[in-house]
Parts: structure tokens; C-alpha cells; sequence
């Protein structure tokens, strides 16, 4: 009875955790709509989609049957969450000033995962030692996503403003962390619970900054904008065609 509740209970926050998984996936969308209407990443990172990338494809390794048998929901939503960090990826290139630098970058990183799937299903023979490789791997994978966006808060704390730390990222690795932390414990898995106990971690330290500093973005977004105003109505008035007829 109790063995039975336990396994509806994982079944129900595996569920939930494949949801937020995927909210965490499309929570750039915002960032990447700015960066379109800029036609600029400007100071954006490129390190959380690359890091989210390798995250998922790692977790898609350890969710094979030959590796860690009935991980299907594991497979599921890493894949989603790989074809739309390609998009992203994509995207950030086509915007960007580094495109042979970060292309290099994407490339090395695919031949890295080819490599170590290879070497996981040629050397381990069983799926007992296939799952403890590929789940050390992934557990540093897991960790490097969720603290790739901590690259931008020394950005943060030296221009005391969030502008280039996206708050939705922040809270969809938050909340992803708490869900797949829970379903960890409840059946206990430590590649699952070490990484998404510290992500959780990473991830408040983010939204704890992000309140530090939201105040002081406001008020340096308010001055950006009233400094362009005035920069534009100096532009109107010397362009002013009475006046510059009166001068000849």
C-alpha cells in the first residue's frame, strides 16, 4: 500500500517536473525576442543555452534503456529540451559578432558527446556501470547548467543592474531544481539529487540577487531613457528648419 502511494506520488512529480523542465526550456523566449528586435545579443551569455544543450544531452545518454532502463519521461523531455536549445543556439549565432569562435565551440562540444557515447556503450558492458559513467558525467553537466548563468552576476553587481540576467530563466531553474530534487528523494537517485539539490541552490542565489538589484535597473533604465529624449530633442531643434532658415 505504502510502496504503491510512494510510486504515484514519483509518477506524479516526474510529471510535474517534465512540465517545468519545459518551462525552463522556453523561459528565454523573452530574451530572444529582445535580442530580435535589436538585431544584437549585446551583452547577453551564450553559456546557459550551451550548458542546457550539453545538459540535455547527457541526461538523453542516461535515459537510454541500454544505460538506465524505464527513463522514458527522462528521454522525452531532455530531447524537446535539446531541439530547442538548437534553436536558441542557432539563433544567438545568427545574431552575434564571435560566429567562427562560438561555432567552433558548438562543434567541439558535439564531437565531445559523440565520443562519450561511444566509449559508454563499447566499454561498460552492463547497465549497472553504464549509468554510474554516464550519471557522473551528467551530474556535472546538470551542475554546470544551472550555474552557467552565475557568469553574469559579476556583469550584475559591477552595473548594479539585472538587465542582462533574465529573471525567467532564474525562476524556471529554481522551481525545475525543487521538482526534480523531490522526485529524486522519493525513490532515492543521487545523479538526480546531487545536481538539482545545488541547482536549486544556484538558482536563489540568482532570484536573491535579481531583488538586490531591481530597483537600482529601474532607475537606470529611467535615466537611459530620459537621456535619449533629451539627445533626441537636441537632435530636433538643430535640425529645425525655421531656425536654420532665420540663419542664412
Amino acid at each position: 500500500m505504502v510502496s504503491h502511494l510512494l510510486n504515484t506520488i514519483r509518477n506524479v512529480v516526474v510529471v510535474t517536473g517534465n512540465v517545468i523542465s519545459l518551462f525552463l526550456f522556453l523561459s528565454p523566449v523573452p530574451t530572444f525576442s529582445q535580442i530580435w528586435k535589436k538585431n544584437s545579443v549585446e551583452q547577453f551569455s551564450l553559456a546557459p543555452y550551451l550548458a542546457t544543450l550539453i545538459n540535455c544531452m547527457v541526461w538523453v545518454i542516461y535515459g537510454l534503456p541500454m544505460v538506465h532502463p524505464n527513463s522514458t519521461l527522462v528521454v522525452t523531455i531532455n530531447g524537446t529540451g535539446i531541439a530547442i536549445e538548437l534553436e536558441y543556439l542557432t539563433f544567438f549565432l545568427i545574431f552575434c559578432n564571435e560566429k567562427k569562435k562560438r561555432l567552433r565551440v558548438l562543434l567541439i562540444m558535439l564531437v565531445f558527446m559523440a565520443i562519450l557515447t561511444a566509449l559508454v556503450l563499447t566499454v561498460a558492458h552492463t547497465t549497472g556501470r553504464r549509468s554510474m559513467v554516464v550519471g557522473i558525467v551528467a551530474i556535472l553537466c546538470n551542475i554546470m547548467m544551472y550555474a552557467s548563468p552565475l557568469s553574469v552576476m559579476k556583469l550584475v553587481i559591477s552595473t548594479k543592474s539585472v538587465d542582462y540576467m533574465p529573471f525567467f530563466l532564474s525562476l524556471a531553474s529554481f522551481t525545475n531544481g525543487v521538482a526534480w530534487t523531490t522526485y529524486a528523494f522519493l525513490h532515492f537517485d543521487p545523479f538526480i539529487a546531487v545536481p538539482n539539490g545545488l541547482g536549486t541552490l544556484f538558482s536563489l542565489a540568482q532570484l536573491l540577487l535579481y531583488a538586490a538589484y531591481y530597483e537600482s535597473t529601474k532607475r537606470i533604465i529611467a535615466a537611459r531613457k530620459e537621456t535619449k529624449m533629451e539627445m533626441d530633442m537636441s537632435e530636433v531643434v538643430v535640425n529645425d528648419p525655421k531656425k536654420n532658415a532665420r540663419a542664412s
